[in-house]
């Protein structure tokens, strides 16, 4: 277990982390997911020993190991910019921490070979790594972390340099490659896509501290705040200031919500509603139970073969919409865009969460 007990970073009078709080189990898969800056990095090189916080501490399984260096620690971490020894061939590069574990020389053939068959390595084991493309070197990192039998594993945006069908398939074979040893895997990425492909548990991070820690789906289902609802979507979160007066609540144009009960029991004033792109739609619904219909000008449109991104000023807010098919709308067109209202996330004026949609809470 990895236990960060508030601790903070500040480098040269910068604040890189701010008051972070995590437990990490052994054999778990924890995703940190944020944007670029958000810290995600340096909280990686924290729980690693690479850095030393400026303040709080950092436990291992209770003990404290707050400053202790990282080759003092069983701990492999791979970049997103892979690292290999240019001199060595692919198999000593994938063997060099057994043989500096001093491991039996029949062990670490078998997990060297055990390793690369896994990330499809057997017919590069003699070459050097300047003999590799990006995608077979970064492949050479994982591997070597795989032998380690890390107790923590570090994974800062691991396949960001590999092709679509080979991040793919290690997406969906890292968690049980390395949860079968036990060990706690962190995973960085600046993809809320990623994250739920990978399940696990997911922190968010912006600007240095966590804004909310939990089961993957429970995170982006249940985001606590505006700005962790804002993290873990991608396109961007659809927004759209309210007013309620009564059980009247409209958009400030004097347009009415329809939201039905949703906000019954909770008090007059400003609120925010937040609503992902694939809840909004140009395309008009069975039934006007609880739809809001809005006039959208369309600034640009994405295609992508199955689907369509388009993104459109509507209610005075940009937003994007994505319908399945090819829309093929022009900037400067007049479009309907359709809202169930009811699935909306309600956010207070504090920007914390206030009101979940009726499906999310019955389950």
């Amino acid at each position: 277990m990895l236990t960060l007990d508030t601790v903070t970073s500040v480098v040269d009078g910068e604040t890189h982390l701010a008051d972070i709080s995590l437990t990490l189990e052994s054999g778990s898969l924890n995703i940190l997911l944020g944007p670029t800056l958000a810290g995600k990095t340096s909280l990686m090189r924290l729980m690693a020993g690479l850095d030393a916080p400026t303040s709080g501490r950092v436990l291992v399984d209770d003990r404290d190991v707050t400053g202790v260096p990282v080759r003092d620690r069983a701990v492999a971490m791979v970049y997103q910019q892979f690292i290999n020894y240019p001199t060595l061939s692919v198999y000593e590069n994938i063997a060099s921490p057994l043989r500096v574990a001093r491991r039996p020389k029949a062990e670490i053939d078998r997990k060297v070979r055990e390793a690369a068959a896994l990330l499809r390595l057997e017919d590069m084991l003699d070459r050097t790594p300047q003999a590799l493309s990006g995608g077979q070197q970064q492949r050479t990192a994982l591997a070597r972390a795989l032998v380690k039998d890390a107790s923590l594993v570090l994974l800062d945006e691991p396949l960001a340099n590999l092709d679509y069908k080979l991040r793919e398939d290690l997406r969906a074979e890292l968690p049980r490659l390395f949860a079968a040893s036990g060990s706690i895997l962190v995973y960085a990425t600046t993809e809320p896509a990623e994250a739920l492909l990978l399940g696990g548990h997911t922190a968010t991070l912006h600007q240095g501290r966590v804004t909310q820690f939990g089961p993957t789906l429970d995170v982006y289902r249940r985001p606590a705040t505006l700005l962790t609802a804002q993290t873990f979507s991608d396109p961007p979160l659809n927004v759209l200031p309210v007013t309620k007066r009564g059980p009247a609540v409209t958009a400030a144009d004097g347009t009415a919500v329809p939201l039905g009960d949703r906000m019954t029991g909770l008090g007059d004033g400003g609120y925010t509603l937040g609503f992902r792109p694939h809840e909004l739609s140009l395309r008009p619904p069975a039934t006007t139970a609880g739809v809001l219909s809005a006039p959208g000008v369309v600034a640009v449109t994405e295609i992508t073969g199955s689907e369509s991104y388009v993104h459109a000023q509507a209610l005075g807010q940009r937003w994007v919409a994505l319908d399945p098919g090819i829309h093929a709308v022009s900037p400067g067109q007049t479009v309907t865009l359709y809202l169930d209202a009811r699935r909306c996330l309600v956010f207070g004026p504090d920007d914390r969460l206030v009101a979940e949609p009726p499906t999310l809470a019955a389950a």
